[in-house]
């Protein structure tokens, strides 16, 4: 090259021995330097050549470099970089970061696929979720390695507009998308009443030539918006997955709208054969129909996590050293202490410093009755203060709230594929390959038997059989499915654990802090002089608050502290003071045996005693309490064949109490975090196992359970480890989970026996040619409606 030959991009003179080309429309054209071959190639891939071919080049100020659709676009995302504004909506850990990103334009799983591939291609991306049921795409990425800027231009690369996923851009994109379904509803739908009517005055055999002509030009102005407008998306979407090599439920219909209009129009400017604009106009009056109650399901099924959103205000009181200032909760930083009103939402996460309060965390956990909460408790994020003012230490902000993770949570779990919606999306991929091979093969046929026939017989073909159906069957029973759950205080991190839970027959519980509440209370007690209760409940009070024991809780909320004079804590075995001239002890049997000699515990299961010189004064049994609904728990398990069995680390004696008390069939006690993966992969040779437990030393079994639960009371190491976490902090939760994997499995059953049972008796038909397009454009619509339909009973709670 020498420099008498100029750049095609920037028409800048070519250095001496740079030899550099990119392709535009199919010929390799020169470039100056790689910057320019980058650029070029990244307009041709966006598909505006037309910028080359159409720009202007002004002597003095040199060409435009940039199409207008591609200028600002690097500026404008590059501000998504920003760390402040990130602290908005991405999530960072140990230089790995992770946000929820909203998708324009997905409309079915053939457009998840192709953007999980493209960012799965992308450097430093670890981890795609792409879920098209809510046009989400939740990335995970290392932050030295690529920067989000890159992954959003990544997408735009493939014809999809995505942006970091905030509350009120998804309501207006939802509202956008809302509006132009309408728009074009409309069009449509005025199009189909003009050109079925004049379709009517065509029937008429004693039509003369030239009036079926002006019919036809009159259906043909009624057709062309509709064809130009409505349809575009359905167009869009067809080149979308062509372009990228695969197919989608959008290239049949795309083709059968296409060919319809087109062989109308020809038959209309040359004045012989058949048209068929009604065809072509309630084809897309039905079909976006269709797409229309799609998404306002799809938006029904999102509308829970959208809410959650809303909990959290825009601005907070803060404590200044000027007092209290109204500031924006995007501003507040850990170990900032803030003001909530009695009605209000709690904005950030944080450390309760008043004495008490009572919060709605009903958003959060499904439970309606207000949650008491005591100096040093932790207050969530979405929960309504409900009766003082109360001040909060913030701890946790933006993306690292419970309420933030619950979203996250959610939309991965939606946005995972079980395995069955992974075999719908296989088969409706080949399916729409089938249909395709199976119209060309009816038109072969149909052209030797009837030409006449052949085209019209096809495009029933490409109609009736669009598996719409087959591609929601799945995603929408999930979608329903994963939304109830989260209503009713259960979070699914692995959308799997539905299809894992049943075939389990056996579930392994740990004890403390599941099967019982996790916290030391008084369950019975005894006095020697009842009438003394009281004054005996004050001294062990007073007594209790010098031990530092964990057994000692539950006495310093008994009663109000007498006075004591004297104090001394022996540590593992109790506590000595004196009230006036009297001198008391409290702690274990053994303890008081050092006093009193040998004596019997008047008391069953007692294990803190009261005592003076003169004698025992009462005793208490203390333990960790039952939840609530244990009982009824292992009741429902043992009416439907489950076998129970205990695994703690707890010594036998209270173990075999617990277990007795509740009627589990095996207790295994004293274990540790080893002796009960060893127990539990044991038990997995005879079937699935699910496990239950909330403590570190659970960590491992709930790994590797077959399926796992966890409360959000229990560790982080535990939640981590688990595929459920349940909010509500009701054991119950195993039955409603166990009652919609039922529900779930059987719903996608009816959806695929529909889908598939109509496109069997559908395509003969439409082969034989005793379907036209009309009744196949209504076939194909009613059957979608019914699968979301049905997907829909998903969404309503179940009540106990």
């Amino acid at each position: 090259m020498n420099n008498a030959q100029h750049c095609f991009h920037c028409f800048q003179p070519i250095p001496r021995g740079v030899n550099i080309t990119a392709q535009v429309a199919g010929i390799n054209q020169p470039m100056c330097c790689y910057g320019c071959q980058a650029v070029t190639e990244t307009i041709v891939e966006q598909g505006l050549t037309h910028f080359y071919k159409y720009r202007d080049v002004d002597a003095n100020q040199g060409p435009a470099l940039i199409p207008e659709e591609l200028a600002g676009l690097d500026e404008q995302l590059a501000a998504y970089d920003d760390t402040e504004i990130q602290k908005e909506f991405v999530l960072t850990q140990n230089n790995h970061s992770s946000a929820s990103l909203a998708v324009e334009g997905m409309t079915c799983a053939a457009c998840a696929w192709l953007i999980e591939r493209q960012l799965g291609n992308h450097a430093g991306v670890e981890k795609v979720v792409v879920n098209a049921t809510t046009d989400r795409v939740h990335v995970t990425w290392e932050s030295e390695n690529t920067t989000l800027s890159a992954i959003l231009k990544s997408i735009h690369r493939v014809g999809y507009k995505a942006l970091p996923f905030q509350q009120a851009d998804i309501e207006e994109q939802y509202e956008r998308q809302r509006r132009s379904y309408i728009r074009r509803l409309g069009v449509a739908g005025i199009a189909s009443m003009q050109t079925m009517m004049v379709a009517v005055g065509l029937y008429y055999d004693d039509i003369d030539s030239t009036t079926r002509l002006y019919f036809w030009w009159v259906s043909l102005l009624f057709t062309a918006p509709v064809f130009v407008y409505s349809c575009q998306p359905f167009f869009k979407n067809a080149w979308r997955a062509l372009r990228s090599k695969s197919l989608n439920m959008d290239v049949p219909v795309s083709l059968a709208i296409i060919f319809a209009f087109f062989a109308s129009f020809y038959a209309t400017i040359t004045d012989t054969g058949q048209v068929y604009y009604e065809c072509v106009t309630m084809f897309a009056f039905f079909l976006l129909s269709g797409r229309y109650l799609e998404l306002l399901a799809r938006q029904k099924a999102i509308t829970n996590a959208a809410n959650l959103m809303k909990l959290i205000p825009a601005i907070a009181e803060k404590q200044t050293t000027e007092g209290w200032q109204k500031v924006m909760v995007k501003h507040l930083q850990p170990n900032d202490i803030i003001q909530i009103r009695p009605g209000e939402a709690i904005p950030v996460d944080g450390l309760l410093l008043s004495d008490q309060g009572w919060c709605d965390e009903a958003q959060l956990t499904g439970e309606s009755r207000p949650i008491a909460k005591r100096a040093g408790d932790i207050i969530y994020a979405g929960s309504i203060n409900q009766e003082n003012p109360i001040r909060i230490e913030v701890t946790h902000t933006h993306q690292n709230t419970l309420l933030a993770g619950i979203i996250h949570l959610q939309d991965e779990a939606l946005g995972q594929k079980p395995r069955v919606v992974q075999l719908a999306d296989r088969v409706s991929k080949y399916f729409v390959l089938a249909t395709l091979i199976i119209a060309t093969g009816t038109y072969i046929g149909w052209y030797f038997v009837a030409p006449e026939k052949a085209f019209w017989t096809v495009l029933a073909v490409l109609v009736a059989t669009c598996p719409c159906a087959l591609s929601l069957a799945a995603p929408t029973a999930m979608s329903g499915a994963v939304s109830r759950l989260n209503q009713s205080g259960i979070l699914l991190k692995q959308a799997n654990v539905l299809a894992a839970l049943p075939p389990i027959k056996t579930i392994c519980f740990d004890k403390t802090g599941t099967l019982t509440e996790g916290r030391f209370s008084i369950l019975n007690h005894w006095s020697l002089y009842p009438a003394q209760q009281a004054e005996n409940e004050a001294i062990a009070a007073a007594l209790e608050f010098a031990s530092e024991h964990p057994i000692a809780q539950p006495f310093r909320r008994l009663a109000q502290p007498a006075q004591l004079n004297e104090v001394t804590n022996i540590p593992g075995l109790g506590v000595v003071g004196s009230v006036g001239s009297e001198q008391y002890r409290i702690g274990s049997l053994e303890f008081i045996q050092q006093l009193l000699g040998e004596i019997e515990s008047p008391l069953p299961q007692a294990n803190v005693f009261l005592a003076s010189k003169e004698g025992l004064i009462a005793a208490w049994r203390v333990d960790d309490e039952l939840r609530r609904d244990a009982e009824e728990t292992i009741q429902w398990c043992h009416a439907q064949g489950f076998r129970t069995i205990m695994l703690t680390g707890d010594n036998h004696e209270r173990a075999q109490f617990i277990g007795n008390q509740l009627g589990l069939d095996n207790v295994h006690a004293q274990l540790k975090p080893t002796d009960k993966l060893e127990l539990l992969r044991t038990l997995q040779q005879h079937g699935p196992v699910l496990m239950v437990g909330d403590g570190i030393n659970d960590a491992p079994v709930l790994a590797q359970a077959n399926a796992s639960f966890t409360f959000a009371s229990g560790s982080d190491l535990a939640q981590a480890g688990s595929d459920v976490v349940i909010l509500n902090g009701e054991l119950l939760a195993i039955r409603r989970l166990f009652d919609t994997a039922t529900q779930v499995r059987k719903v996608i059953r009816q959806n695929f026996a529909w889908a598939l049972g109509y496109n069997g008796i559908i395509l003969p038909l439409a082969v034989a040619g005793f379907i036209g397009p009309l009744w196949a454009m209504l076939g194909m619509s009613t059957s979608s409606l019914i699968v979301i339909s049905n997907s829909l009973r998903l969404l309503r709670r179940q009540r106990y």
